[in-house]
């Protein structure tokens, strides 16, 4: 299966505005290791998850399928990222204590990358599958919001959103001890900086380049009148399953 890369053409905005993890999701997932000496980050994007991971691994090897992305993502000396399907990497055999994809793995070849997960896996490593649904506003803004994601975008969004939208639940997850958590984002921000992580849906992106417009703009002059100037709390719901390669 060809891998699908919605990313890089606006890899710029993704790495402006797209969120990153609470520290509770990462002591959760911690708490499962036995070794914190190698870890990849599959699907890094800009690298916010490595970037997280590398303070409590010695080594990170990171990797995606845009090169645009990687040129963007965050530096630190012991991250190495490469162009890489997440189905097939260059990597020994059990060369890894942690596995994480971070709100990619449902564009993936799910049971092809398993089975690369088991080849690259020390035994007993930790794999570590999350990702976040709809953003959620609060009362009086939610409703305008959900009209915009299923109807005005909704279209236009890949028939793999469905396995955002069920929080992977409809997605084999063949490991041992399996444990499955829910954390929250919580974010303060403007109507501006709000409207432009709505532009990095890859749904958003899709309506532009076949309508030539920006669904975004729209939404924001219905918005501000309740937003505001000022910024506003705003909650991503992460829903995390973490399993043991044995």
């Amino acid at each position: 299966m060809e891998p699908l890369d919605r990313f890089s053409g606006h890899a710029n905005l993704y790495a402006q505005y797209r969120i990153d993890y609470p520290d509770e999701l990462y002591t959760f997932i911690l708490s499962f290791t036995n070794s914190q000496q190698t870890a990849w980050d599959c699907a890094t994007g800009n690298g916010q998850v490595a970037g997280a991971l590398v303070d409590r691994f010695e080594r990170v090897e990171a990797t995606d399928i845009s090169e645009t992305q990687l040129l963007l993502a965050i530096k630190k000396d012991n991250i190495h990222y490469q162009i890489s399907q997440a189905e097939q990497t260059p990597f020994a055999d059990q060369t890894f204590d942690l596995i994480t994809v971070a709100q990619a793995l449902h564009w993936f070849d799910v049971n092809a990358f398993h089975a690369e997960v088991r080849r690259v896996s020390k035994p007993g490593a930790v794999i570590a599958e999350w990702g976040y649904g709809l953003v959620q506003l609060g009362a009086g803004f939610d409703a305008i919001l959900l009209d915009f994601y299923r109807n005005r975008v909704g279209p236009y969004w890949d028939p793999q959103r469905k396995y955002i939208d069920n929080a992977y639940a409809s997605l084999p997850f063949p490991f041992a001890d399996v444990q499955r958590a829910n954390f929250t984002a919580r974010r303060t921000w403007s109507l501006e900086r709000f409207l432009n992580y709505l532009r990095t849906w890859s749904a958003v992106r899709q309506y532009i380049l076949e309508n030539e417009e920006d669904p975004v703009i729209g939404l924001g002059e219905e918005l501000k009148p309740l937003w505001g100037d000022g910024e506003r709390d705003i909650q991503f719901p992460v829903f995390l399953r973490v399993g043991r390669v044995l």
